[in-house]
């Protein structure tokens, strides 16, 4: 492997392992859901994107299930980390995961990554519509102004 290629390694930086790491993602994050997947994801100020998985007991009661869901999650996220932006994202399974095969379940995956990709890459532009620009708070006919009835 050369140096210039990129990493798919899954290290720990790539992780969220504190408690105080996924505090702050649920209580300031954002939500994608599939069918068999939610994700819940906030923009951090690394250098890279980091993931969380949550697949309880209520998905399934057999341990080696849970963990073929896991695996899947892990190993999704690690070939598409180079292409992802810097986010922390908690991916939640659901219970329909449990009787989904691997094919599925990375397919389902491949539909997350590319909607999270997309969600992030439109909201600078939704912000920058939601908040008024300095010409249009200053303009003389901007709607809502004092200086039109001057």
């Amino acid at each position: 492997m050369s140096d210039s290629s990129p990493s798919l390694a899954f290290p720990r930086a790539a992780r969220l392992l504190r408690p105080a790491d996924f505090s702050a993602l649920r209580g300031s994050s954002k939500r994608i859901s599939l069918k068999h997947f939610q994700c819940e994801y906030r923009l951090n100020a690394g250098a890279t994107a980091r993931l969380g998985m949550a697949v309880s007991r209520r998905v399934s009661k057999l341990a080696v299930v849970r963990n073929r869901i896991r695996r899947q999650i892990r190993e999704s996220f690690r070939l598409h980390r180079p292409g992802l932006p810097a986010c922390d994202a908690l991916v939640i399974a659901r219970s329909s995961t449990a009787l989904l095969d691997n094919v599925v379940l990375r397919a389902e995956l491949e539909q997350l990554w590319r909607k999270l990709i997309a969600r992030i890459a439109d909201e600078p532009a939704r912000a920058a519509e939601a908040s008024p620009t300095p010409e249009l708070l200053n303009a003389v006919e901007a709607p809502g102004t004092m200086r039109d009835h001057v």
